[in-house]
């Protein structure tokens, strides 16, 4: 059976290369089309993955469920979605993006539409952990096809601009579950995404495609002369690597992609504690409500798309020294996190200005430290050096979600509700100067070129 599906969504054959006018016509064409499939197909998936956080409230007065419950549910997906980012990306590395994206976005719409049927406490935590691994589909085939159709030297600009695909995604996924299951219930907020992924599966089959040589186009550096000096050295690889040499020669052995791996952690905490708890945060201590919940993810995942943009231009003009940038960026962030844990409840307006200073520059801490992994080893292993990065981050939010969700429940009966949060905001508030701590190591390393 798996031998059958991996044959299925093996790799797409290399083809006659076109004629050169045809060549200069068409690659243009296929570059936008795989930003443009690929940027809207992730974006989609967010919309069933980051669904669940806004109605974490309602789903506890219909159910019965309390926050380490809920925080139980987050935390089984975040280490499931590690997992799943990590074993999926070796895997795309040797699949058709086509297919292998498309058939991910089907399983997590149909996840989704039994989540929402289902009223049973352990089913709940199997589906979103099912949830979360079939989402590990989405991330890696997206970093192939982008090592594939951009070249080094452009990568922090455009890779930057396709990473802003899930601050779309998952700014949208919190105010529209907010917003239909305001008026149909919890269920709704899951219902809804899944059909917009259903139909955005069907998209990405018609539309993505896999390397420029399997639609009779030269290579990347080819077409934009744009050579690493191991390339030059020894010619472009295009030979498709086995598991056991993604991992070992690219991956484990490389001790600035462990460096990264760990950095990754802590800032996956800090970008996710007010993902996963945000929401709730704001209805416990500042006087929030369920769409406040939903405008407070809409206020932190748009604020990174500009700057995520912005950064990874000024990373390619600054030779691609993405630890400096991505340092200098958890600054604010940690004055942010100060802000909002010292303000009291009745200044909505400026926890929430807070929460867009956070997400302006933890995105395009997010965004460095993958492209700094991707500059540090070969494009045919993109998904599998990312997918061991995100492991750790997933981790990393595994740890939040579900020691969070136990610090809260455990000190506001010590202490109070208020006080509870107040330890939760410092602990992320730690975990922001550690991760200021691991990028500076990376200071002035930039790609070979």
């Amino acid at each position: 059976m798996i031998h059958r599906l991996r044959n299925l969504l093996a790799p797409a054959p290399h083809i006659e290369r076109l004629p050169e006018d045809e060549v200069k016509r068409q690659y243009p064409l296929y570059r936008w089309r795989i930003m443009e499939s690929t940027f809207l197909g992730y974006a989609g998936f967010y919309l069933v993955r980051n669904n669940i956080s806004v109605v974490t409230k309602e789903m506890e007065g219909a159910l019965g469920y309390d926050h380490s419950m809920i925080g139980t549910i987050l935390a089984a997906t975040a280490i499931s979605y590690g997992l799943g980012k990590f074993v999926m990306g070796a895997w795309s590395d040797r699949s058709d993006p086509r297919k292998f994206m498309a058939l991910g976005m089907l399983l997590t719409a149909l996840v989704n539409i039994a989540f929402g049927s289902v009223g049973s406490y352990n089913l709940h935590i199997a589906l979103w952990s099912l949830n979360g691994f079939v989402q590990g589909m989405g991330w890696p085939p997206c970093g192939r096809s982008m090592g594939h159709w951009y070249s080094v030297r452009e990568r922090g600009v455009f890779f930057s601009i396709w990473n802003t695909s899930h601050n779309l995604g998952g700014g949208i996924a919190g105010i529209f579950a907010a917003w239909v299951a305001g008026i149909y219930g919890w269920q709704a907020a899951f219902y809804f995404p899944a059909a917009i992924a259903l139909i955005g599966s069907v998209y990405l089959f018609w539309r993505l495609r896999d390397t420029p040589q399997s639609v009779g186009l030269p290579p990347i550096e080819e077409y934009k002369n744009d050579y690493t000096e191991e390339e030059l050295e020894h010619g472009v690889n295009e030979r498709e690597l086995g598991t056991k040499e993604l991992l070992f020669t690219y991956v484990l052995t490389n001790k600035y992609v462990w460096l990264l791996a760990i950095a990754n952690f802590f800032a996956y905490i800090v970008r996710y504690s007010m993902l996963d708890w945000g929401p709730r945060y704001l209805q416990d201590v500042k006087e929030g409500s369920l769409h406040s919940g939903g405008l407070a993810i809409l206020v932190m995942e748009f604020g990174g798309i500009p700057s995520t943009i912005f950064f990874g231009w000024v990373s390619d003009k600054l030779n691609g020294r993405r630890g400096m940038v991505g340092t200098l960026c958890m600054i604010p962030i940690a004055v942010a996190f100060g802000v909002i844990a010292l303000t009291p409840a009745g200044h909505l307006w400026l926890d929430m200005c807070m929460l867009a200073v956070i997400g302006c520059f933890i995105y395009p801490v997010i965004n460095l430290i993958t492209i700094a992994a991707l500059d540090l080893t070969s494009k045919k292993a993109i998904g599998c050096a990312a997918g061991f990065i995100g492991l750790f981050g997933y981790i990393g939010r595994t740890v939040q979600a579900k020691g969070f969700g136990a610090m809260v429940h455990h000190y506001k009966d010590v202490y109070s509700l208020e006080t509870a949060w107040l330890i939760v905001m410092y602990s992320i508030l730690g975990c922001a100067v550690i991760t200021i701590a691991l990028l500076a190591v990376m200071w002035r390393l930039k790609p070979k070129a």
